[in-house]
């Protein structure tokens, strides 16, 4: 098995400021039910939302920056840690993300193991 990173990336935070508590409740549990699935197969390794607000640290000089600031489409808005035996696994899981019913995506990528 390879570990894989899944980056969410959407304008949730405006969509849910948009949203009846009763529909946040119900996306709320459309994720957790497809985390729960991930995880009775021993593929969910782990991950949490993110906040909107954060710091940069650019350059050499290691200047610290209010941020990110991104395009509603492009915030991070969490994260998860599976494991798959490949891509194409990977991709199959995460086919049923609840972020796509609200236009988000899906970003994956392979954990690379260092090399010491």
């Amino acid at each position: 098995m390879k570990e894989f990173l899944l980056l969410f990336r959407g304008d949730q935070p405006n969509r849910e400021a948009a949203d009846s508590p009763e529909r946040m409740q119900q996306n709320m549990m459309k994720w957790k039910t497809w985390m729960d699935e991930m995880a009775s197969k021993g593929k969910l390794n782990g991950g949490q939302p993110l906040t909107t607000e954060g710091k940069t640290i650019n350059g050499k000089s290691k200047k610290v920056l209010d941020g990110p600031f991104a395009e509603g489409k492009e915030i991070v808005g969490g994260y998860l840690l599976i494991k798959a035996n490949d891509f194409n696994d990977a991709v199959e899981l995460s086919q049923a993300c609840p972020i796509f019913d609200d236009g988000g995506s899906v970003e994956i990528r392979e954990i690379q193991e260092l090399m010491m």
